[in-house]
């Protein structure tokens, strides 16, 4: 059974920074492409990163939602079944539910949190104080 876990949440002044984690077991984690969505009240879900591994040896691809390139960071710990999300310089706009999902690579087109649908996580919340 695939199962995504994030913890990592919490509150954080504008400016901090937090590190979301995504643990993963069930599938073969190097099969899948895992991504970070959001979702404030009132608003619809955003895709915020995601992250493929190509090889152990090529390292891993990487996706950005403008709205975070350049603050926030997503990472994978192959190793742990584990993908991180940091980030930096926080805004109280960042203020949301934090999911995980995960969605086999080979269904998907091209890497981008459009594709990834398939398995989440029961999200984690993220509150950015002003």
């Amino acid at each position: 059974e695939v199962q995504l876990v994030e913890s990592g949440g919490g509150l954080v002044q504008a400016g901090g920074s937090l590190r979301l984690s995504c643990a993963a077991s069930g599938f073969t984690f190097e099969d899948y492409a895992i991504g970070w969505f959001r979702q404030a009240p009132g608003k619809e879900r955003e895709g915020v990163s995601c992250i493929s591994t190509i090889s152990s040896s090529d390292g891993t691809i990487t996706y950005y939602a403008d709205s975070v390139k350049g603050r926030f960071t997503i990472s994978s710990d192959n190793a742990k079944n584990t993908v991180y999300l940091l980030m930096d310089s926080l805004k109280p706009e960042d203020t949301a539910v934090y999911y995980c999902a995960a969605q086999v690579k080979a269904s998907m087109p091209a890497l981008s949190t459009l594709y990834i649908r398939d398995h989440w996580g029961q999200g984690t919340q993220v509150t950015v104080s002003s």
